[in-house]
């Protein structure tokens, strides 16, 4: 079994007020305490390897939650790369090209930006990085846990020394809130075009998918989703 953890780095100088894909900004005083509440919340938990997009947020929010393990590299984790609407707002995107800005809200899959990506090329990114992810932590021939009769259903709690005894694998993978929502559709098995309307990704919000052997990067199951409790306080919801 594969237990992957996705986290979005924590808040940076751009705030939410711009697309800045590419962009390669630091955290701010706010985003590295939104790093170090996810750390707190994941400490005791055993995490078998961290994989982060190699842009500056993303690899700082890694470090962070790491707490001096090693931090793996994967460019396949970049953001999306909005072209010449980098570092614009949607205000101003509309003013400069309302009607391609109309026909990437209705399909962000095969629509992308002047100089940009596509949602659908993000995806490849995804699948080829969740293709490689499974084939590393669950090589074929590995001896495959009995499944459980219903699946979806709740296992329990299950302690650490069950899943050691499981040969559970369990990977951080930090990256961006626009990759996030597309690996979750790849994941997920749902239709690419619909990443901005059915996912949320706050920052440094823990969701997670698990992988059982054998199944394809389509094939996961969904655990947890966009889980923001640890920067919560009392009598506030817990989620984004």
């Amino acid at each position: 079994m594969l237990t992957l953890l996705l986290t979005r780095h924590g808040m940076t100088t751009a705030g939410d007020v711009m697309l800045g894909g590419q962009l390669d900004l630091p955290l701010t005083s706010e985003g590295r305490a939104q790093a170090q509440a996810l750390a707190r919340r994941l400490v005791g938990v055993r995490i078998d390897r961290i994989v982060a997009s190699p842009m500056l947020r993303a690899l700082e929010t890694a470090q962070t939650v790491a707490t001096g393990r090693p931090v793996g590299i994967d460019d396949r984790l970049r953001e999306l790369d909005y072209g010449q609407w980098e570092s614009l707002t949607y205000a101003e995107i509309d003013d400069r090209d309302p009607e391609l800005r109309a026909r990437w809200e209705n399909d962000p899959a095969t629509t992308h930006s002047p100089g940009g990506e596509s949602g659908d090329e993000v995806a490849a990114r995804a699948y080829g990085f969740l293709r490689d992810l499974l084939a590393e932590e669950m090589p074929t021939g590995a001896v495959a846990r009995r499944r459980s009769p219903d699946p979806g259903g709740s296992r329990g709690s299950v302690s650490e020394s069950q899943a050691a005894a499981e040969g559970q694998k369990r990977v951080l993978v930090v990256a961006h809130g626009t990759f996030n929502r597309i690996l979750l559709c790849v994941a997920l098995g749902i239709p690419i075009r619909d990443y901005r309307r059915r996912f949320l990704q706050d920052q440094t919000n823990l969701t997670v998918l698990r992988y059982e052997i054998d199944d394809a990067p389509n094939g996961a199951q969904l655990v947890l989703l966009n889980d923001v409790s640890h920067l919560r306080g009392p009598g506030e919801a817990p989620w984004g």
